[in-house]
């Protein structure tokens, strides 16, 4: 019988080092983890519609681009999880 891998989508804040904690803690305990995560590169994920679909005269047109994109992203990984953890940081608590 083989071992399920688990996938567990870690979403939250991004200015902490939180997500490479529990990724190095479930390596180190060997458990069976496959992690997903949405783009925590300010830039790349800012930039994503306009990289994918073509720029924008508007910052209001560039930041919805950005937004829809990553909202796709987002959906279809937090499907694929087994598990969604969500950390909030101490600013929007």
């Amino acid at each position: 019988m083989s071992e399920q891998t688990w996938k567990v989508y870690l979403s939250g804040e991004v200015h902490t080092d939180w997500r490479e904690v529990i990724k190095n803690g479930t390596e180190k305990a060997g458990l069976p983890v496959e992690f997903l995560a949405p783009v925590t590169n300010h830039d790349a994920s800012d930039n994503c519609g306009v990289d994918i679909l073509g720029g924008e005269s508007s910052s209001f047109w560039k930041d919805h681009k950005g937004a829809s994109v990553n909202a796709i992203r987002t959906r279809t990984l937090i499907e694929k999880a087994d598990i969604v953890v969500v950390r909030f940081g101490e600013k929007y608590k």
